[in-house]
C-alpha cells in the first residue's frame, strides 16, 4: 500500500516554515492540510515528466494518455518495443521520443537502476538522472520531490512553481539567484514549501489577489 503523507499546522516541518516566512505562513493557513502519496513507479513518472517538459499539464496529460492507449501500460519491458518513430506519430517530439528510448534502454540494461536512487544523496540522484541525454535538472528535481519525497529541493526551474512564487511575493523578480536568496530560509524543508505553492496554483488561488 502506498504511504499517505499528511502535512498540516501540527507537522513540525510546517511549523518551522510558518515561523520562518510570514507570507508562506498565510498561505499555509489559507490552504490548511495537504495530503499526498509519493509516486511508486519511478519509470512511468520519468516518462510522463519527459513528455511534459515545456508543456501545459493539459497537453502533457493528453500525450501521456496516448502512450498508455498505444502500449496498455508504461513499463520498460513494454516501452522497449516502442521506437521513437511510433512515439512521434502520436505527437511526442523527436527529442523527447529519443530521450524516452534512451531512458528505457538504460533501465533495461541496468545501467540505470531506479530502485537504487532512493539510497543516493540528492546530488547523486541528479547526476545519475541527468546522465541520460534529454533529462535535465528540472526532471531530476521533479523526481526528487514527487517520487523520492526528498525534503529540501527548491524547484526554481519549474514554471508552475515560479507562477505561484511571483503571486505569493508580489514580484516579477524570479531569477534563480532571487528565488534562492528569498527561499533560503525554507531549508531544510524547501520541498514542503513548494508543495503549498503548487497547491495554491492547482486550487486557483493564484488567480486572486
Amino acid at each position: 500500500m502506498e504511504k499517505l503523507i499528511v502535512m498540516n499546522r501540527q507537522t513540525p516541518a510546517i511549523q518551522y516554515l510558518a515561523q520562518k516566512d510570514s507570507s508562506l505562513y498565510r498561505l499555509i493557513d489559507l490552504i490548511g492540510e495537504i495530503k499526498y502519496q509519493p509516486y511508486e513507479d519511478g519509470y512511468s513518472f520519468l516518462v510522463s515528466t519527459i513528455i511534459g517538459q515545456m508543456l501545459s499539464n493539459k497537453v502533457a496529460d493528453v500525450l501521456f494518455r496516448r502512450v498508455i492507449d498505444m502500449c496498455g501500460s508504461v513499463s520498460p519491458e513494454i516501452m522497449c518495443n516502442i521506437d521513437a518513430e511510433q512515439l512521434r506519430k502520436i505527437g511526442i517530439s523527436y527529442r523527447k521520443s529519443n530521450t524516452i528510448s534512451e531512458l528505457t534502454q538504460a533501465v533495461i540494461s541496468r545501467d540505470l537502476d531506479l530502485d537504487k536512487l532512493s539510497t543516493l544523496t540528492d546530488e547523486a540522484v541528479i547526476k545519475t538522472l541527468t546522465s541520460i541525454k534529454g533529462i535535465g535538472m528540472w526532471t531530476a528535481k521533479m523526481y526528487l520531490i514527487f517520487v523520492l519525497d526528498r525534503s529540501d529541493i527548491l524547484p526554481f526551474e519549474d514554471g508552475a512553481f515560479l507562477q505561484s512564487y511571483c503571486w505569493l511575493y508580489h514580484t516579477q523578480e524570479c531569477s534563480p539567484k532571487d528565488v534562492k536568496e528569498r527561499c533560503r530560509k525554507w531549508s531544510p524543508y524547501s520541498s514542503y514549501a513548494a508543495r503549498f505553492l503548487y497547491k495554491a496554483l492547482d486550487s486557483g488561488l493564484t488567480k486572486k489577489s
